[in-house]
């Protein structure tokens, strides 16, 4: 993995006018020609490399955005992965679809790999990357090296979305733009700024020692502090979005971990990481998508925790998925750590959980 790019992708999420550059590099990292962010709660916001910002401010203002099949089915995929034309329709039928016949291919373009990300905050998120039409259609192994970016390019996103797309100008604005439970953290992973809404989870924060952040739920407390150590090592951890149980064990939280990276210290000063919780009850009934994109889950991964959670076994799943146990049992030992459960059984019942929790089902 680029871990320089990964670190350009985190600076994006307070300092927006970055993922221009960052998208033009991803999208070359794929040998395509350009990247898009498509942000959309009550009102759309994207960017775009410079490389193709000209003719998707077209797209936007000729309407073809709202005409588009493309975002529309990578919202509605159950797998957490980036997908191209192929995963939805023919070749003849790509070759009638008005988006691509009268105003991707007349452009020059015609093949993308797009990724949608709908989170319980109701912002729907769009990545992709676009290729010209001559290059042929993006390859799968480039599809999965996107696919090893993508938890970074949906966790930076998430606060880019709450920010709109503009850069706050200090951290208190930033906090507070964010609208969700949210504090900063240094190194040592002691608490330097708390926004009102985080300041009222008092039944789920506790002051710790030496001014240390301390979650009441143990499990979630272990991971988080796993989670900085290896941001301060500067390798992978292993979970950067950690469900959060009250005191009966029910999770209501889904924290995650955002590494502060270059110049968004312009607008964090000496913080280390951001620290945003997304409420489990929101106004849209969670998703497996949803559920993957929570926890990170790989396409592997999120097909045997969608299994585990409508009861299949895992017989059952390696038989599915055309794969031995050996994998499915590795897979879902990763599934365990991402989710921090310690069993089979545990999965299951927070994943029916969280899908229960729907305040609002007629949303």
């Amino acid at each position: 993995m680029n871990q320089d790019l990964t670190d350009r992708i985190y600076e994006c999420s307070v300092v927006p006018e970055l993922w221009a550059g960052v998208l033009d590099d991803l999208a070359q990292s794929v040998d395509s020609h350009g990247g898009l962010l498509f942000s959309a709660n009550k009102q759309l916001n994207w960017t775009a490399s410079d490389s193709v910002r000209p003719v998707f401010e077209q797209y936007v203002e000729q309407g073809w955005f709202q005409k588009c099949p493309r975002r529309v089915c990578v919202m509605t995929k159950e797998e957490p992965s980036f997908f191209t034309e192929q995963d939805f329709w023919s070749e003849d039928e790509i070759d009638e679809n008005p988006i691509y016949r009268d105003f991707f291919r007349p452009h020059g373009l015609g093949w993308s790999a797009s990724t949608g990300i709908a989170l319980p905050t109701d912002d729907n998120i769009v990545f992709s990357v676009e290729r010209r039409y001559e290059q042929g259609p993006v390859e799968r192994d480039k599809v999965e090296r996107l696919n090893t970016m993508r938890p970074h390019l949906a966790r930076s996103a998430m606060i880019s979305a709450r920010l709109q797309l503009q850069r706050a100008s200090g951290a208190g604005e930033a906090l507070n733009a964010l609208q969700l439970p949210s504090l900063l953290v240094d190194a040592q992973g002691k608490v330097v700024q708390t926004n009102p809404l985080a300041d009222a989870l008092t039944d789920l924060i506790v002051p710790g020692a030496f001014g240390k952040l301390a979650l009441v739920d143990r499990a979630a407390n272990d991971l988080l502090a796993k989670a900085i150590a290896g941001l301060t090592r500067d390798d992978e951890p292993d979970v950067r979005s950690i469900a959060v149980r009250d005191e009966h064990a029910v999770p209501v939280l889904i924290l995650h971990v955002i590494p502060i990276r270059r110049s968004a210290h312009d607008v964090f000063a000496d913080s280390f990481a951001l620290l945003v919780f997304i409420p489990v009850a929101s106004e849209r009934r969670p998703s497996l998508p949803m559920l993957n994109a929570l926890f990170d889950l790989t396409p592997g991964e999120a097909r045997i925790a969608g299994g585990i959670a409508s009861g299949r076994s895992l017989e059952d799943l390696a038989d599915e998925g055309g794969v031995a146990m050996t994998t499915v049992r590795s897979q879902l030992r990763r599934v365990l750590e991402k989710t921090g459960c310690s069993r089979q059984a545990d999965v299951a019942a927070l994943l029916s959980r969280i899908a229960a929790t729907d305040p609002s089902a007629s949303t």
